[in-house]
């Protein structure tokens, strides 16, 4: 889907790509090849550039190229079209002299969050002031997926303290491998955000990333959210990392008190057999003509069935 937008004064319009004015927003979201290059074509902008958010595995980096500049991050990827799947997604946004370009393969709540409802929070010409909003909206939207991972991290180790089911543990398997993802992804879309605050004081791009005095609060504001998912992203790896030690310890604890009960029962129950066994062979043995005979054996049996079970009771076996 190409999307080409412009804010005024009173709402954001909609242009088609034959009548694009400067300071629009082109917004590409699962593009066709046909789509991407009539991007390239508008913008000029390096097919590179382009095409670099449609590698799943591209890294978070900031490229310049003549006049323009590749800003590529990693944002959360939409849970209610994955179930809940805690993963990241390339986000490219160029920077041209003319235009503002996002490019990403996924419907994403980053770029959503920017629609015509919002459309007096922001800006498709102030292009710089944009960046630095998407990378606040992304960092918060990692935020907001850390505090769901902590509540259903407890959630998990509430269930897991009633019964140890496999389930729960694959939860936590895959709790562990979001966050190890979104650590990841924090820690390069921060050496993004630095490089762009270098970038800013640079009189050599100052044509094409025009940074304001009021966006100097907004950058600052970015880092520190930056920041604090990254120190929230390891507390969780943390916490999840002894938890997994903690519960595999316990499920190894609860299988030897099973083992170590099963193997007093067995004790407990070969006693009445070996009684049985040794009157039951074909020799002379004890009470054979007495009519009380049965009773008797196993009366013996029941008595050292009974010293067994009191041994391995007090002996904590049981």
């Amino acid at each position: 889907m190409l999307k080409i937008t412009k804010t005024t004064e009173t709402h954001l319009i909609e242009l088609s790509p034959e009548r694009i004015e400067a300071g629009a927003w082109i917004n590409l979201v699962r593009p066709t090849a046909d789509e991407l290059s009539e991007a390239e074509r508008m913008t000029g902008a390096p097919q590179d550039f382009i095409r670099s958010a449609m590698d799943p595995e591209e890294s978070s980096r900031i490229e310049i190229e003549e006049n323009h500049i590749l800003v590529l991050i990693n944002v959360p990827i939409d849970h209610e079209s994955h179930d809940y799947e805690y993963d990241t997604i390339p986000l490219g946004i160029i920077i041209t002299p003319d235009y503002f370009v996002t490019i990403c393969q996924e419907y994403n709540d980053v770029i959503q969050n920017f629609s015509e409802a919002r459309f007096r929070y922001f800006s498709t010409f102030k292009r710089t002031r944009l960046l630095f909003q998407i990378l606040y909206r992304s960092a918060m939207l990692f935020l907001k997926d850390l505090r769901q991972m902590t509540r259903r991290s407890d959630q998990i180790e509430q269930d897991l303290r009633q019964s140890m089911k496999n389930e729960e543990l694959f939860q936590l398997l895959d709790l562990q491998k979001g966050l190890t993802y979104y650590s990841m992804s924090l820690r390069s879309n921060k050496v993004v955000v630095e490089r762009l605050l270098r970038l800013c004081s640079n009189p050599q791009v100052s044509h094409i990333i025009k940074f304001r005095e009021e966006d100097d609060d907004l950058l600052d504001d970015v880092r520190v959210e930056y920041d604090q998912a990254i120190e929230m992203a390891q507390i969780q790896t943390d916490v999840l990392a002894g938890m997994m030690d903690a519960f595999a310890s316990v499920i190894s604890n609860n299988l030897n008190i099973v083992m170590k009960f099963l193997a007093s029962i067995t004790i407990v129950l070969a006693i009445p057999t070996m009684v049985a066994s040794f009157f039951g062979m074909n020799v002379p043995v004890p009470w054979t003509a007495h009519p009380m005979g049965f009773t008797i054996v196993c009366f013996i049996a029941l008595i050292m069935t009974i010293a067994a079970t009191w041994v391995l009771w007090k002996k904590k076996l049981f």
